[in-house]
């Protein structure tokens, strides 16, 4: 299955419906309920207006435009440039956060089996000694996919295990580590407080670490989802983002609304279940996806 149609659900809410709303041409009246479905499909207010305007001017300068065209030219504009993230030093410690339920473990066994396919080595290590069921869990997907876990005693103080992690991944010479952290709402300051902790545990650990870090959000809850990571840009300096379950919504739209709003890289979208279904984001590609450019 190919992105085009892991992306049905949105796409249909998307260009399906503009494509019938648009049939007979473009006018005032058929723009009022391509509002309706832009933000059905979780554009959100800005955008809209924008793609909106784009519509008007271009279909007032010629007649003949291609709304698909411009819709696709208007969304590709939202978007950063694909630039890939190289690692300069090794490991390259990655630490993944976000809100219980948005799916940070099963995207750390995602991308660390692209990792180890890719035939580089990871160590995945589990900060999140609370939820007991959490080490069980990455162990789990350690055992499936043959990438080594390192765990601790549930109650384990998350930057000891941070720190325990890094220096075994030093020692061993991996190429990569990967930290899951506990799940956690922002509005609980002290929970917060140790994400940040543990930030500061693995700068102190090693020169430079954390290289990157992971922000997980929830695609099917769209643009809610944009709350939440404000308040966790306020405890930790989050790098990148990665929006998961974006097979099973039709908000595909809010992908838009995030990289416009908080101004970071998308870096990695979760589009099923499989352990493969973690994949790189380009927007030109998601935007072709979900538009298309015929049709």
């Amino acid at each position: 299955m190919n992105l085009r149609e892991k992306l049905g659900k949105s796409r249909n809410a998307l260009s399906e419906k503009l494509g019938m709303v648009f049939v007979q041409g473009v006018d005032e009246d058929t723009l009022e309920l391509a509002e309706e479905i832009l933000l059905g499909s979780d554009l959100g207010w800005e955008l809209t207006e924008l793609v909106l305007e784009r519509f008007r001017k271009e279909f007032k300068l010629n007649r003949s435009s291609s709304w698909r065209a411009v819709l696709v030219n208007v969304l590709e504009e939202l978007l950063p440039e694909y630039k890939p993230w190289i690692p300069v030093t090794k490991p390259a410690v990655t630490i993944v956060v976000g809100v219980n339920g948005a799916g940070k473990t099963t995207t750390i066994a995602r991308l660390s089996q692209s990792i180890a396919a890719g035939g580089e080595s990871v160590l995945m290590a589990c900060a999140d000694t609370y939820r007991a069921a959490a080490s069980e869990q990455l162990a789990l997907w350690g055992e499936r996919l043959n990438i080594p876990v390192h765990t601790s005693l549930d109650g384990t103080d998350p930057g000891a295990v941070t720190f325990d992690a890094i220096r075994r991944a030093q020692t061993k010479q991996f190429d990569h580590v990967i930290i899951d952290t506990a799940g956690r709402l922002p509005t609980q300051k002290g929970l917060m407080d140790e994400l940040s902790k543990v930030y500061r545990v693995a700068g102190k650990t090693m020169e430079g670490a954390p290289h990157r870090i992971l922000l997980v959000l929830d695609g099917t809850v769209g643009q809610n989802a944009l709350p939440q990571a404000q308040q966790f840009m306020k405890f930790i300096p989050v790098t990148d983002l990665v929006i998961t379950k974006l097979d099973g919504t039709a908000k595909g739209g809010s992908v838009f609304a995030m990289a416009r709003e908080l101004n970071l890289p998308i870096r990695y979208i979760g589009v099923g279940e499989g352990a493969d279904d973690i994949v790189l984001f380009d927007g030109r590609v998601f935007v072709e996806a979900i538009v298309g450019q015929n049709g």
